[in-house]
């Protein structure tokens, strides 16, 4: 008798279930690092220089490289992160001026050549590059709002990094 009335005031036992953790339901996302509670991620970047670094990159995309260099003169020295994604997004805008510039100046040589037929090689290669300008600006947008320090392919840094 003694021995089912301890029994019965012992409460229930859980069951072990290897590397289950009873309290993270999939429905529950993981406890955050102190870093996310004050508004940074893990890199340090707060969502306000996230949201400036995709302005930065959506401006070129808009109004060139004018709105880019406006944007980045004035808020390049409140943070690295911005301060790096103007001069990416700048660097890139000029780099593609040039190589856009570079093959009209060839279509018309090689059109003058071909009597006007080589430009109808050299015209789909601009509208190649045109297409990848936008693909690589968008992918940089991208980048910049989830925080990342974002390089674009094929960029003349004429505006070099700050040291």
């Amino acid at each position: 008798m003694e021995n089912e009335s301890t029994e019965s005031s012992r409460p229930p036992q859980m069951p072990v279930v290897p590397d289950v953790n009873p309290y993270l339901t999939p429905a529950q996302p993981p406890m955050l690092p102190q870093a996310h509670a004050v508004g940074m991620d893990a890199n340090g970047v707060t969502q306000d220089e996230r949201t400036m670094g995709m302005l930065m990159h959506l401006l070129g995309l808009l109004t060139g490289f004018i709105g880019i260099l406006i944007l980045w003169l004035v808020k390049k020295d409140q943070s690295r992160f911005i301060d790096f994604h103007g001069r990416e997004a700048l660097n890139f805008m000029i780099s593609m001026f040039l190589y856009t510039m570079s093959l009209l100046a060839l279509a018309l040589v090689v059109g003058v050549v071909t009597m006007g037929i080589g430009i109808m090689l050299i015209i789909p290669i601009i509208m190649l590059l045109s297409i990848g300008q936008i693909v690589c600006e968008v992918m940089a947008c991208i980048a910049a709002n989830r925080g990342d320090w974002h390089r674009y392919p094929m960029t003349i840094r004429m505006i070099p990094d700050a040291k």
